[in-house]
């Protein structure tokens, strides 16, 4: 493990530590890299990938391959995503999935990325099936009707085998770019959240004259539901424009019959059950 405060991370930009035990004891040679990096794409890639005809590393058995992405930096290449593995088939279907594009290539579509796919090993000993380099904008030719095909090259296997062709094809079916909006952005598009306030009066809370119970309120005035209605609404209350909030019981005896209610305002006004503010 390594601690280190996020304020060093921002500000060097880069920082490397050793891996240490517990009681700081050195794990052996080992670094973490931590290197910082401010968003300032949200868009996303969707994609779905297939592949056929990869290599088996077992006469007996059928590949379990998988899929790493990387992106290229200053330093090398930094894995940014990877894919499930595909349980015994030389001709793999992943499930759909996305990756950030300013983690995929920071945002240049011109970028190169390297996509490594490999058999599965639970040793952790995974063997790579083949290798191949492209771009963002390459993969976006890719579609449903006409996917982007990429082979799989092994160096080591084209080195040492006379008319070698590839170690397997990689498809990308479907390609798409996508901006993942924020909470800040559904906010400042004027996103509103209301806020609705249910309270448990059934007999399962107890007696509320009991200190036990969750509807005791103590000598300071509060009780654990007054806590947790204030914690949850004074976030929430900013993004309501009116500040206006309906409040509901379940589980009392009301009047005037004195019948179980499973929902009633807590004001009694069935008209207007709203407070004002928190």
């Amino acid at each position: 493990m390594s601690e280190v405060a996020l304020c060093m991370i921002v500000s060097c930009r880069k920082l490397t530590r050793p891996l240490v035990l517990q009681q700081n004891k050195p794990a052996g040679k080992g670094t973490i890299t931590i290197c910082a990096e401010e968003i300032t794409d949200n868009r996303v890639v969707n994609l779905e990938v297939c592949a056929r005809k990869l290599d088996k590393k077992s006469f007996f058995w059928r590949a379990d391959p998988f899929l790493e992405f990387y992106r290229r930096t200053d330093t090398g290449w930094q894995m940014v995503h990877r894919t499930e593995v595909a349980s015994s088939t030389q001709s793999p279907r992943w499930r759909p999935f996305n990756i950030p594009l300013q983690s995929l290539c920071g945002g240049d579509l011109e970028r190169p990325v390297k996509v490594e796919c490999y058999d599965f090993h639970l040793s952790g000993a995974h063997d790579i099936l083949g290798i191949f380099e492209t771009t963002v904008s390459r993969i976006q030719q890719a579609s449903r009707t006409s996917p982007a095909e990429f082979e799989c090259i092994n160096i080591k296997r084209k080195q040492k085998k006379k008319g070698y062709t590839n170690s397997g094809v990689v498809c990308i079916k479907f390609c798409e770019i996508v901006r993942q909006y924020s909470f800040l952005d559904y906010v400042m598009g004027g996103c509103q959240i209301n806020f609705t306030i249910a309270i448990d009066f059934t007999g399962s809370n107890g007696d509320p004259n009991s200190p036990q119970s969750l509807h005791y309120i103590n000598p300071e005035g509060y009780n654990e539901y007054l806590a947790a209605i204030w914690a949850v609404g004074a976030v929430i209350q900013d993004y309501d424009s009116n500040k206006m909030f309906p409040a509901f019981g379940f589980g009392a005896q009301v009047p005037p019959t004195w019948h179980v209610s499973h929902e009633f305002p807590i004001n009694f006004d069935t008209a207007n059950p709203f407070c004002a503010g928190m």
